[in-house]
């Protein structure tokens, strides 16, 4: 009850921290409205895991309207912010519109911040070709000192 009290003060004084983590909480009790509401919230304070959870809201349409841009652009603002997932959020969607280029290049940062996840998709990509070997050799050394 105590951390309670102190996580409402602390996102009063606009901590974008606190207000994400009662968003989460809101979350995790299928409250998705309210916690569309903190995290949009802590996202205009800047926090990127608000944006990559909001993102989340809007491609499976919990709380809000399913909404492919809003997707993507809160996809953006966290993977700019160093968001792995987000990046490679961002990777699956422009595989998804097959837009290769763009989709393997989301892949290579996300697997350079340490997403084993991007690195399989890239490792497959090198397998059939899409990607050079010396590019992927590049990345696993990058994924490594992640």
């Amino acid at each position: 009850a105590d951390r309670d009290l102190y996580r409402m003060s602390r996102a009063e004084a606009n901590d974008a921290a606190a207000i994400l983590e009662i968003g989460t909480g809101c979350f995790m009790k299928e409250d998705y409205s309210s916690a569309f509401d903190y995290w949009k919230k802590a996202a205009k304070l800047g926090d990127i895991e608000a944006h990559y959870n909001l993102s989340s809201l809007y491609y499976e349409g919990k709380g809000v309207e399913k909404d492919e841009s809003k997707f993507v652009y809160h996809c953006e603002e966290a993977a700019i912010g160093g968001h792995p997932l987000a990046r490679r959020n961002l990777g699956a969607h422009e595989n998804k519109n097959q837009n290769d280029e763009r989709a393997y290049k989301h892949f290579v940062i996300a697997a350079s911040l340490g997403d084993d996840e991007s690195l399989k998709l890239l490792k497959e990509g090198c397998e059939s070709g899409k990607v050079k070997k010396d590019d992927f050799a590049a990345v696993v050394r990058a994924h490594k000192a992640a």
